[in-house]
């Protein structure tokens, strides 16, 4: 069985559901629980105090960016060991991603569909300021809107004094929906926030530490816990989601669509698994728009077989090897079994202040795939000794420009191992420092593109189509990803871009360099198990 969850909601952003889910996960951990911390959505920041009051990793339930039917695979795995999980939502309760084509009443991507997914009951956070006896009204709207989701209670947030929280526990009592806790305005605990919101855990340090447990008094203070264990609920079924078992699927899933793909001339990751192969059409219309004619264009490139697949890999994928994730985390299997003839890779993966975007997933594929990972911190360290692969994930480059300029051993190496093939997946701010200047600082120059704070923020979900071969994707791989960010790149001399896709008009995005796959566009691992293979078998042929 899997634990049973509450879903923390609000009628619209800035309600407080992530102090109150923040503060629940540590009240309940101080209580006795074992708590799983869950976000809607593809947000990084908030699973960072999640964690901070937990215990243990954050994680992300994004219907957009995985799909679906990997939402309670996710849950369940991440859910493991524990007694109960509290999912903080994203936005208002029905908000998700803006689709005119959806015919479902609730939105993709959205708290309440993700409630719904696992058979989880609600709790509203309602943000009590200016509120008296309409609260009802609006409780009734929530709580009967759709009926795949159940409102299971309401707390109050912000009350104002004794008489405000009685007026609108009046309110609720008409509308039969139980108050589960109320609490007073508390100014005091606001995080310090910026351009894309609360500042990483990670970067706030000790203040970030000291901000939770105020959050966990106040809550274990004003909330009712038992009523909420009692109302935790869920309807999960079938397997936890498992990295080994998601590889070995995507292995046989390239195996079996390489022949037709390759006989109809598109590559084999543009059909999804459960898909039939496609005529290709949206790949060669957007390349068409996006790329002229001519030398590295994608109408002049040589479609190639498939890279030759470890068949070993697969095998140790099916045979269920797995290891514990950590700071250094070993690979599938023994590094030191003479036997086999193919090194370990080792995947450095950039962490620390200015690099805190990130999904536990992530190297749990990667370790799976059989790779060894190494976290260190571009502010400080030089590039892990035996290197064969590198992540550079999201995060807030622009806010350390100076030490990560100042850190020119590792910019020079980086710029080096690129230069001789070392494959790199450079997410957001791993594009960025990727450039060669960032807001003025020198940086690792392997791209021809300087970047800067821009006047405005890039957000939403985007549909790609991978424009060239890299070393993570083939051309044509059709790949859902999210856009978070404001900066921008400027100078740009960058010839084959990664992605395209379709906005106001058509968008050709992020840069394939060599073995640089450097883009804008977040991903989610779990969504694209494929990509992960690809990527350490790239770093097992560097390193051979």
């Amino acid at each position: 069985m899997s634990a049973p969850a509450v879903v923390i909601a609000a009628p619209a952003s800035g309600s407080g559901k992530t102090t109150l889910a923040t503060g629940l996960i540590g009240a309940l951990r101080r209580a006795g629980h074992q708590v799983a911390p869950f976000k809607v959505g593809p947000d990084y920041i908030d699973p960072g105090y999640h964690g901070l009051a937990a215990g243990r990793p954050g994680r992300n339930l994004d219907p957009v960016l995985v799909r679906e039917e990997r939402v309670v695979p996710l849950y369940r795995h991440g859910a493991q060991g524990c007694d109960i999980a509290v999912v903080e939502g994203v936005m208002g309760l029905f908000d998700g991603r803006i689709d005119e084509n959806r015919t479902e009443a609730v939105a993709e991507g959205s708290t309440a569909q993700v409630a719904s997914l696992l058979g989880a009951p609600v709790v509203l956070v309602v943000d009590a300021r200016g509120h008296s006896q309409s609260l009802a009204a609006l409780l009734h709207g929530f709580a009967t809107f759709d009926s795949s989701v159940r409102l299971g209670g309401v707390i109050l947030n912000r009350v104002g004094s004794e008489r405000h929280e009685q007026v609108l526990r009046a309110a609720c009592d008409r509308v039969g929906i139980p108050v589960l806790g109320a609490l007073p305005r508390m100014a005091e605990l606001e995080v310090p926030s910026r351009h894309l919101g609360l500042i990483p855990a990670v970067e706030h340090g000790t203040a970030a530490t000291v901000a939770v447990d105020a959050m966990t008094e106040l809550v274990a203070a004003h909330v009712d816990l038992r009523a909420i264990v009692a109302l935790a609920g869920g309807s999960v079924h079938g397997p936890a989601w498992d990295p080994v078992t998601e590889l070995a699927a995507a292995a046989e899933h390239a195996s079996r669509i390489a022949p037709m793909s390759r006989a109809a001339g598109i590559a084999e990751d543009f059909v999804a698994p459960g898909e039939e192969p496609s005529d290709a059409d949206a790949m060669t219309e957007l390349s068409a728009e996006l790329t002229p004619s001519g030398p590295g264009s994608y109408q002049q490139l040589t479609r190639t077989p498939a890279d030759g697949r470890d068949e070993g890999a697969a095998r140790r994928l099916r045979s269920g090897a797995h290891t514990p994730l950590g700071v250094v985390a070993d690979a599938a299997g023994d590094p030191d079994d003479r036997s086999s003839s193919r090194p370990v890779p080792l995947i450095a993966m950039a962490g620390g202040p200015a690099f805190t975007f990130g999904y536990a997933e992530h190297r749990e594929l990667l370790i799976a795939a059989g790779a060894q990972v190494a976290v260190f911190d571009p502010l400080y360290d030089e590039l892990p000794s035996g290197t064969t692969g590198l992540v550079l994930p999201g995060g807030f480059p622009e806010e350390h420009a100076g030490q990560l300029s100042a850190n020119e051993r590792l910019r020079t190496a980086i710029a080096d191992g690129a230069a001789r093939g070392l494959p790199i997946h450079a997410e957001c701010a791993g594009l960025l420092y990727l450039t060669r200047t960032l807001d003025g600082h020198p940086m690792a120059g392997v791209l021809d593109a300087d970047a800067e704070f821009g006047p405005r923020l890039t957000l939403g979900y985007r549909d790609a189509v991978a424009l060239h071969d890299s070393a993570l994707w083939r051309a044509g791989a059709r790949v859902r990803g999210h856009e978070f960010h404001r900066t921008r790149l400027v100078r740009t001399g960058v010839e084959s871009a990664a992605w395209g896709w379709r906005a106001t008009g058509s968008v050709a995005e992020g840069a394939v360099v060599r073995q640089v796959h450097a883009s804008y566009l977040h991903t989610h691992p779990a969504g694209n198990p494929d990509a992960i293979a690809r990527f350490v078998a790239a770093a097992q042929r560097f390193g051979q």
